[in-house]
């Protein structure tokens, strides 16, 4: 039986293993289905339902991070010890890789039908995106690492909210679905210019399987080197949101009463 960060970790790897899993799994459907099965709009409540389903299988373990972002921020601004930070980010990464493999496997035929059996990262037959995160031809590093830092800046901010029980949080049993719904919320809003990764595991995992799954190294080098940025990007906008919440929210609850 695993005990104390092993098993949180165990518990993050399974939780973003089902996350991803459900989040790359629309987005396979509706690319390889030319739109036909699903659409934008069942995409993020894809990934919506998804990260719902992620929280309630790890949360009340180890509280369902399911993002290196939200670890590092938490371990910045929450006190989270930095010693569960590497295993936490490695079991994440790890979740996002396998669940990919599962992906592929799954749809590895409809994949071949799609692109005639040749991997392609760029182009109307690329199936490279299905797995991770790509900037519009117009979009430059810069504009894509603000694009990062703010969508998931109002995802941490969110989170925090939706948790801190000296505000109007909600019951423990609804921040799956509350969450979820943040996160249809930003991609909805936010989704045009990169398909708002807003998670370094979500992107990195499924990244490095198709390196080595047919795609090749051109997975790092395409969007001018883009793979960094939804790995860095994120990290720094999930501290900003934190430090927003507590400087305009946290710091100034009211004192409880005595006696309360």
């Amino acid at each position: 039986m695993l005990k104390g960060t092993a098993r949180e970790a165990a518990a993050e790897f399974f939780g973003t293993f089902i996350l991803i899993a459900f989040g790359v799994g629309v987005v396979a459907q509706n690319v390889l289905s030319n739109g036909a099965n699903g659409s934008y709009l069942a995409i993020n409540l894809g990934w919506g339902l998804a990260v719902m389903l992620g929280i309630y299988t790890a949360g009340g373990v180890s509280g369902a991070h399911l993002n290196p972002a939200v670890t590092v921020a938490l371990a910045v601004h929450r006190q989270l010890p930095w010693s569960k930070v590497l295993p936490y980010v490695l079991a994440q990464t790890a979740g996002a890789f396998v669940a990919s493999a599962v992906v592929f496997v799954t749809y590895r035929e409809a994949i071949t039908a799609f692109d005639g059996g040749t991997r392609l990262i760029e182009g109307a037959n690329a199936t490279a995106g299905i797995f991770a995160t790509y900037p519009q031809p117009f979009l430059s590093l810069a504009g894509g690492f603000v694009d990062q830092v703010i969508g998931t800046m109002l995802l941490m901010a969110g989170v925090m909210a939706v948790t801190d029980q000296k505000n109007v949080a909600p019951p423990a049993w609804l921040t799956g679905p509350l969450v979820g719904a943040l996160v249809v919320a930003i991609g909805v809003a936010f989704g045009f210019n990169a398909g708002y990764a807003i998670n370094p595991a979500r992107d990195l995992g499924p990244r490095l399987f198709t390196a080595i799954a047919g795609w090749g190294p051109g997975v790092f080098t395409a969007g001018g080197g883009w793979w960094w940025v939804p790995v860095v990007a994120p990290c720094v906008g999930a501290i900003l949101g934190a430090w927003l919440y507590d400087a305009f929210i946290n710091k100034h609850h009211a004192a409880p009463e005595a006696g309360k």
